[in-house]
């Protein structure tokens, strides 16, 4: 049962921190689609209903004890992996991946809900095993826990997707306790294990990593994006060309400009101002979610805030770093700011999450 009472816990700074990336997530989305056959609106529209949306989805997240939420974990782990199995058999293929489902022209991805149906259900699963992770035994069932979805997603092929659950379960696991020796040894498997993962991955994927290593080796094919990109962020300076004034965005240099390189066509147009200013916002978001895993009154919810916080920094941290040619690119979206309804309902889902946990924390005082 919710009780008023617990509003006053609400952290209003992560929720107002939150509706200001979103807001110029959608003014950066205007700038960069206006000069599409059509213009922006169609896409400004989408953005902001799948905003409300979300708004209306973190409500009832806010509304529900997590406890409650978790009680259903395993319903939860089975919907999911349902889904994921879906995307095999009936999904639709775009950008080279077979990771949408259709239904009635509403079109979604599987994968973005996934990532919120595995920190629920990890937190549930490692609750209990916090500071028992010391042996290869009690690691087993979580690493089979993950690498079922992780697997599935691979198939569609979404490497991106996979990493991000792959960091999800490091910042986890890490904040559950895990014995120090599995941390170095997992890094030294993953090492040795690179040579083989290679010969598994498509031609486009090994094509990416060569390119970030050398992005002049296909300047006009697989290097155009990430050139083309820290021209834009390189252009903007400290100032900023101005909003719609980029010449770059203007001229459609700029490849996916509205979804994987919309820093892009930020930095170009709010120059070094813009692009410090979104951080301060990021790390707000960051700070005050960490606040809450660290007060949280059980380690369920201190482990989803984990999740979450680690879900988003390594999204930020990739997605800017692919558009300053410093990460591959792998397609990871920026949270909160770019185009794309089902993953911005899937964050702010998960920013609901965290602001339950804040609510129903010990303490009080921030």
């Amino acid at each position: 049962m919710f009780d008023k009472k617990q509003l006053k816990n609400l952290d209003f700074v992560i929720f107002i921190t939150l509706i200001t990336i979103i807001l110029l997530g959608i003014v950066i989305i205007g700038s960069a689609t206006h000069i599409f056959d059509g213009g922006s609106l169609r896409f400004i529209k989408t953005q902001i209903i799948a905003f409300v949306i979300g708004l209306i989805a973190m409500f009832f997240i806010i509304m529900v004890d997590y406890n409650e939420i978790g009680k259903y974990y395993k319903l939860i782990y089975i919907i999911n992996i349902i889904m994921l199995f879906a995307v095999l058999a009936i999904g639709v293929t775009k950008k080279g991946a077979q990771s949408w489902i259709t239904i009635g022209g509403f079109g979604f991805q599987p994968s973005e809900f996934a990532k919120i149906a595995v920190i629920i259900t990890l937190a549930k699963h490692l609750e209990d095993k916090e500071g028992k992770l010391n042996t290869i035994r009690d690691i087993i069932p979580i690493l089979i826990h993950i690498g079922i979805p992780i697997i599935l997603i691979l198939l569609q092929p979404d490497l991106g997707t996979a990493l991000v659950f792959i960091v999800i379960l490091i910042g986890m696991l890490f904040a559950a306790g895990l014995n120090t020796k599995f941390i170095y040894g997992g890094m030294g498997a993953g090492l040795a294990f690179i040579p083989i993962a290679w010969n598994f991955l498509k031609d486009y994927q090994k094509k990416r990593i060569l390119v970030f290593l050398n992005p002049n080796l296909d300047p006009l094919g697989s290097g155009y994006n990430v050139i083309q990109s820290k021209i834009a962020v390189g252009s903007g300076q400290f100032f900023g060309k101005g909003l719609f004034q980029g010449t770059q965005n203007k001229l459609n240099f700029i490849p996916e400009k509205h979804t994987d390189f919309i820093f892009s066509v930020l930095g170009e147009e709010l120059g070094f101002i813009g692009t410090v200013s979104l951080l301060i916002l990021y790390l707000i978001l960051i700070t005050r979610s960490l606040r809450i895993a660290r007060l949280a009154k059980d380690s369920f919810g201190s482990l989803i805030v984990v999740g979450v916080i680690s879900m988003i920094v390594f999204q930020i941290f990739e997605n800017m770093g692919m558009a300053i040619g410093i990460m591959p690119v792998t397609g990871i979206p920026l949270p909160f700011m770019s185009y794309g309804g089902t993953s911005l309902i899937a964050y702010m889902m998960g920013i609901g999450l965290v602001l339950n946990v804040g609510m129903r924390r010990q303490k009080i005082n921030f």
